[in-house]
């Protein structure tokens, strides 16, 4: 099987999970993107990607972050939460706003690198909003005038308090999740469940 795994932080820690469950050692030397060992390939790709890879079959498994495979809206099986990288996202004002006078707005700007969460959510509200999409440094946007407000990922709250803004509601949780490709599920399912009842015990 090929198998996607997220490069940083929780890419390491999905290694480790994953060396103990198999007793194997992956290792990414130097600036390698692929290790294979007798029976799978593992593939060091970006978390944003990972799910492109294990939808279009490129992979067959692959870990990513819930949020990251909600916003690309792909057709894969989420097989487990692996209950790592934990995070929300959430909607983030400036310090002296207040969240239901910017939601009586005729129309909000909103600032966020996930347009898609961000459209349902406020859509599921009846609120009009104008999206501003942005990859990093979100946070400036209500400043400087931007935007109204942001939608981000949030862990502690410590970024957007640092940064002049509070963070006011909560959209949804995150975490790692180990998904599958359809039609690998399908043709390889006695091994996949068994790939995920190893790594289940870990959990």
């Amino acid at each position: 099987m090929t198998i996607a795994v997220p490069k940083g932080r929780l890419g390491d820690d999905i290694l480790d999970i994953l060396n103990e469950a198999f007793g194997i050692k992956v290792e990414f030397k130097e600036r390698k993107l692929i290790f294979k060992d007798k029976e799978n390939t593992f593939l060091k790709v970006r978390n944003a990607d990972v799910a492109t890879y294990v939808n279009k079959g490129s992979a067959d498994i692959g870990i990513v972050g819930l949020d990251v495979l909600t916003e690309k809206d792909v057709d894969v099986v989420k097989l487990l939460d692996l209950q790592r990288g934990k995070c929300k996202i959430s909607i983030g004002i400036k310090q002296e706003d207040n969240l239901q006078s910017l939601y009586a707005k005729p129309e909000l700007k909103v600032a966020t690198k996930m347009p898609l969460i961000a459209k349902r959510f406020f859509s599921s509200k009846s609120i009009p909003i104008e999206i501003i999409k942005l990859n990093g440094s979100i946070e400036l946007a209500p400043i400087l005038g931007l935007s109204d407000l942001i939608v981000d990922l949030v862990d502690t709250g410590n970024t957007m308090k640092e940064n002049g803004l509070k963070v006011v509601e909560d959209i949804m949780d995150s975490s790692a999740y180990l998904i599958v490709n359809n039609n690998s599920y399908y043709k390889n399912k006695k091994e996949i469940l068994s790939f995920r009842n190893k790594i289940s015990k870990l959990i």
